[in-house]
Parts: C-alpha cells; structure tokens; sequence
C-alpha cells in the first residue's frame, strides 16, 4: 500500500531500478522482506555482507516517507545489524549510512539505508573536513533548527 506524504510518493516507480528489486524485475540477493521494507546484499559491496535497505514503496529520500514508515525501516536495520554481527562474515563493527539527496551523494533516487560490516584493517573511509564552530555559531544552529521544527508542524512533548 503506497504512503501518501507531502513530498508525494508513488507505489513504484517503472524506471527505478530498486522498484524493479521490489517488483521482482530485477534480481537480488534478498535477506529480509515484509510488505513495507526489503534488505537485499549491495551488487557492488564495499566488503561481503553489505546490505541495502529499503521501503518497498517508492520514495526518493527520508523526509518522503511517514514516521510509521521510518521507524520500522530503523528497526528493520537494527534487526539486520543484530544479523550481521551473528553472521559468521567479517564483522568487528558497523557503519549504518543513508545519503539523501544529491549533495548528499545520493546516486539511487529511491530511499536506501547502507548497512556496512567493519573490520579494523578494512581500507573504508569517510573522508570529512570537521569544523571548529564556536558555542555561539552552534547555539545560533540550534535555534534555527528548532524554528525549523516548528515549521514541519513539531511541538515539543507532541511527537
């Protein structure tokens, strides 16, 4: 069943390559599924156990699917986490990553969470260039980050 959302989502999308997954289209190494997410293994991993997971309903980045949506996806993850380390794969650690947009380095439009194993000698790596921000630039952040909230509609004690 699609989710309905301000951004305006769809059940699949005919040219998406995950809806084609979804759909059964397009072939998968399938771990996990449920009428609302699939895991799959990553085609082009970054080590072996790197899984992808997705809403089955077509929705290009976080803010395009509902909180009922999102909190199971989050769960599904940690279930597949839990996994992961049982495995018997190469796993000393996790890195758990969601690109949304295409600042964010996002190349697949369909919403999807990077589950990746770790291990101490893997040659992974997030290159960043941290900042040194002053208490009163972070406090400013804050302030407009509240007021953002505001705007979506969230009052503190009203999840």
């Amino acid at each position: 069943m699609p989710h309905a959302g301000a951004m305006g989502w769809f059940a699949t999308d005919p040219t998406c390559t995950f809806c084609g997954i979804v759909a059964g289209r397009v072939r998968a190494s399938r771990v996990y599924e449920d009428p609302q997410v699939l895991a799959f293994m990553e085609i082009h991993p970054a080590a072996p156990g790197d899984l992808l997971v997705i809403p089955t309903v077509h929705a290009a980045g976080l803010e395009d699917i509902d909180e009922t949506l999102a909190a199971h996806l989050f769960r599904v993850v940690h279930l597949l986490v839990r996994g992961l380390r049982r495995s018997g794969l190469p796993c000393e650690g996790v890195n758990v990553f969601l690109a949304d947009g295409e600042a964010a380095d996002q190349t697949v439009f369909h919403l999807h969470v990077h589950v990746f194993p770790r291990t101490a000698d893997d040659r992974f790596r997030l290159e960043v260039r941290w900042q040194e921000r002053s208490r009163a630039d972070l406090d400013d952040d804050a302030a407009r980050i509240r007021a953002g909230l505001a705007r979506s509609g969230y009052r503190p004690g009203h999840p």
